[in-house]
């Protein structure tokens, strides 16, 4: 049956399908999605802006680390995607859509950065940080010469 594109493939996307093999489906919603992290990168005159998306996260769990020159911001909510079947009092879940889990996502930054020069904010879901530009230090070449002696 042709449908007009804005349903998709499907009118239904599937929801039928969910009943038949609800095994198959919990494993294909609790897989991590390309869509976590998205990120804007603006370069600035003294450094960069960094944005990024991360939607029903809380500040609570979004962690940064600057470790070896590499800026990496790790979230994790939920019982690390370990979400089987559950029921309470008022019934159990047919459906789950919402990803539970961890994710994260590493930046070169590079080795002169620390982690005092790095400004970090979260508010309405999203991540904002600053990393400022460092000039590389030029090595000083040291001339380094053999004993000689007579």
């Amino acid at each position: 049956m042709l449908m007009p594109s804005i349903f998709g493939e499907d009118l239904f996307d599937g929801f039928f399908d969910d009943f038949a093999r609800p095994a198959r489906n919990m494993i294909r919603y609790n897989t991590p999605v390309n869509t976590l992290m998205k990120t804007d990168i603006k370069e600035t005159d003294g450094g960069y802006e960094l944005d990024i998306d991360l939607p029903g996260y809380q500040k609570e769990d979004v962690k940064a680390q600057l470790r070896d020159g590499y800026l990496t911001i790790s979230a994790q909510t939920g019982n690390d995607g370990n979400e089987k079947e559950e029921k309470d009092a008022s019934g159990k879940y047919i459906r789950r859509e919402r990803y539970y889990g961890s994710c994260s996502r590493s930046f070169y930054v590079g080795e002169d950065v620390t982690e005092e020069d790095i400004r970090a904010k979260f508010e309405n879901g999203i991540l904002k940080l600053f990393v400022p530009k460092k000039e590389a230090k030029p090595e000083v070449k040291e001339n380094k010469y053999i004993a000689i002696e007579g």
